[in-house]
């Protein structure tokens, strides 16, 4: 399981250093490889290249004929790029997902369970401040009854 947030600086070639504490369970059983593509929100996501697989197959099963099925198959499934963490566990972000997600500089990544996403900072705190706002804070169905 993926948990927490942690604020990370992208080098000057795109580069992400993983946190240590992440970097085995990202690479287990994928031969030190992950995916990293393009997510509607415009963030990037980051899976273990196995926990990606499943989810590849599902999205390329799906009728291409669809327009809105198909656009979903090309911006994640088109995007999908398979990375390996260098020496010293940093992953090289390809600058078409780095300009999609508008990643310079500062990067959250951000836990997800299975996965991770990778925010630009502004829009992250984008992100918070829309969910905290009033108006916006409204518990989906499948969680009524949910409690922490």
């Amino acid at each position: 399981m993926f948990r927490g947030a942690v604020q990370l600086s992208l080098d000057a070639k795109g580069r992400l250093s993983v946190p240590a504490k992440h970097r085995d369970a990202l690479t287990e059983g994928g031969q030190g490889e992950v995916v990293v593509t393009a997510h509607p929100h415009r963030c990037l996501i980051l899976y273990p290249k196995a926990a990606w697989e499943p989810i590849e197959t599902k999205l390329t099963s799906l009728s291409s004929f669809n327009p809105q099925t198909s656009g979903i198959q090309r911006m994640i499934v088109g995007q999908a790029d398979v990375m390996h963490l260098d020496s010293a566990g940093r992953l090289l972000v390809n600058a078409v997902l780095r300009k999609f997600a508008h990643l310079d500089k500062e990067v959250m990544m951000v836990g997800q369970g299975s996965h991770f996403e990778l925010w630009d900072v502004a829009a992250w705190d984008q992100q918070l401040e829309k969910l905290m706002a009033a108006d916006q804070l409204q518990i989906p169905q499948e969680l009524e009854g949910f409690s922490l």
